[in-house]
């Protein structure tokens, strides 16, 4: 994957912009940001950081719908708070509660109307949303009204599951038609969006997510790994739907009979879904063979990762997850399903092993390679920390948003419209 997206342009861009843009005026909308907890909004503020970092002024606005549900009986007006994380303006966006259950259109209204008072307020150079369901619509939609440019990212959930709502497949289109540029975290998602609206290619590229080097040295071996026995196969995250784990739970349960082993589930299942995860649990045969943290704190879930064997994160389509990159940067072998960035980051076969999705055999011969042979999973365990810490690395995604972002900007004062597509 060609993740510099082209380097000559990106040098000439830095170099013939590097004044005339700083201070521009971004204004970033996401479903969540720290002290939020996901990967979208780890994601917002790693990006945030770096284009303050660089000069300009970011503004990010936070809103989601999940958050106009309130206990019975509470009512509020709407509001828009604002505070100062890191330099980064942070505008927290909440609808009013006139009703039990407010409408959701009455929601997007009131977002709506709180991110153009924004605009009107900072005369943003730049719109750019994060996961198309829910924030790009609005914010599109406000970008075209004003003729500013906007950028849409999409995450991964947004083209592998929203679009077969009917309710959001319109949208979804037509923020993909009329977004001035569309970002990916993945080959797949770029395809797609291609075949649903062929445009896309000439104004879209893919790239990585990065991940931010640290030591794991400091942490504390948690207490649970003492109580475990054999090999330790672990995941980490909300367990959930497009994880795969249920082909997981059966291929530790065929290769327990043969090896001791430990499948740890850092993390827990959604609790929408428990009662199949329950049900899968029960008809694998894992048995006592599995653990299940339930949810910690992000500190404590880090530190389970150097302890682990193996690494498994078989996903029938996840995007570029971060807990992958956590894991790699731990020194796991991974062994990851052919899906998304998933595939494409372990396809070489010096970082892991790639299956194919909701394949329990594939996925059992994997792994009982790796319990198998110590060496191997010292080498691609070598091989995962090393991809990260040069592919992934903070300067080669911060190079790739700069040549996005000044291309979006130049193209405001002339017509040079550059192909940074990747196919």
């Amino acid at each position: 994957m060609n993740t510099s997206l082209n380097t000559n342009l990106n040098t000439s861009l830095n170099t013939s912009l590097n004044t005339s843009l700083k201070n521009g005026k971004i204004c970033i909308t996401t479903l969540e940001f720290p002290p939020d907890v996901g990967g979208v909004g780890e994601s917002v503020s790693r990006i945030a950081k770096l284009l303050t970092h660089e000069g300009y002024e970011v503004h990010v606005a936070v809103f989601r719908s999940k958050q106009r549900l309130v206990p019975d009986g509470v009512r509020r007006q709407a509001s828009c708070k604002t505070t100062l994380q890191e330099g980064i303006h942070v505008h927290r966006i909440q609808s009013a509660a006139r009703e039990a259950v407010p409408e959701i259109q009455d929601f997007f209204s009131e977002v709506y109307f709180y991110l153009r008072q924004l605009h009107e307020r900072h005369s943003f150079d730049v719109f750019h949303a994060f996961f198309l369901n829910e924030t790009g619509y609005v914010t599109t939609l406000l970008a075209k009204e004003f003729n500013v440019p906007v950028i849409n990212s999409v995450r991964g959930s947004d083209l592998h599951k929203h679009i077969f709502n009917p309710k959001t497949h319109g949208q979804i289109a037509w923020m993909l038609d009329n977004s001035s540029w569309t970002t990916f975290v993945s080959r797949d998602l770029q395809r797609r969006a291609i075949a649903l609206v062929p445009n896309v290619r000439s104004k879209s590229s893919a790239f990585w997510n990065s991940i931010v080097p640290f030591e794991f040295a400091p942490l504390p071996k948690p207490a649970l790994l003492a109580q475990r026995s054999g090999i330790v196969i672990g995941s980490t995250g909300r367990f959930r739907d497009k994880k795969g784990i249920e082909y997981l739970l059966q291929a530790c349960a065929k290769l327990s009979h043969e090896i001791p082993l430990t499948l740890l589930l850092v993390g827990d299942f959604v609790d929408k879904e428990r009662a199949y995860w329950e049900q899968q649990v029960r008809s694998s045969g894992i048995g006592d063979r599995l653990c299940v943290t339930g949810i910690i704190s992000r500190e404590e879930a880090l530190s389970y990762l150097p302890h682990l064997d193996i690494y498994a994160i078989p996903s029938l389509h996840d995007g570029c997850p971060n807990a992958m990159l956590e894991a790699m940067l731990a020194g796991c072998p991974v062994v990851g399903s052919k899906v998304d960035a998933i595939g494409e980051i372990l396809a070489d076969g010096t970082s892991g092993l790639v299956v194919e999705p909701a394949n329990v055999e594939e996925l059992t011969q994997a792994l009982r390679q790796l319990v198998t042979q110590p060496t191997l999973r010292q080498r691609l365990g070598k091989g995962a920390r090393q991809k990260v810490l040069t592919e992934l690395a903070p300067t080669v995604e911060k190079a790739n948003w700069l040549t996005v972002y000044h291309h979006i900007l130049q193209s405001q004062t002339d017509d040079a419209r550059p192909n940074l597509a990747i196919v």
